[in-house]
């Protein structure tokens, strides 16, 4: 199976610079927003909620909100970006994701 059915539109990578170039395009945004969003909420509703409702949320509740975004789009990307990822002794796959 060539890294095109698999990968659509080829977002192969074999190498940590061609990693970061995808997520610097952009690349991983698509499949890690959604779950950011979905997780983080539930983060954020269930480590931060009363505080939030309470209205007392200070500087320091809303940096572990946007911590409570951030890993889990982290972890979305690589998980992206492992599901991508082409070995160089892969065979085939090796081919496209040189190209």
């Amino acid at each position: 199976m060539s890294a095109e059915h698999r990968h659509p539109g080829g977002t192969t990578w074999s190498h940590p610079a061609q990693a970061l170039g995808l997520v610097l395009r952009g690349r991983t945004v698509r499949t890690a927003a959604p779950v950011a969003v979905v997780v983080g909420t539930i983060l954020s509703a269930v480590n931060q909620g009363e505080v939030l409702l309470g209205g007392a949320a200070g500087t320091g509740t809303w940096v572990r909100v946007a911590v409570n975004f951030l890993v889990p789009f982290c972890v979305a990307s690589i998980g992206f970006l492992s599901a991508c990822r082409v070995r160089p002794d892969d065979g085939p796959l090796a081919d496209d994701a040189r190209r």
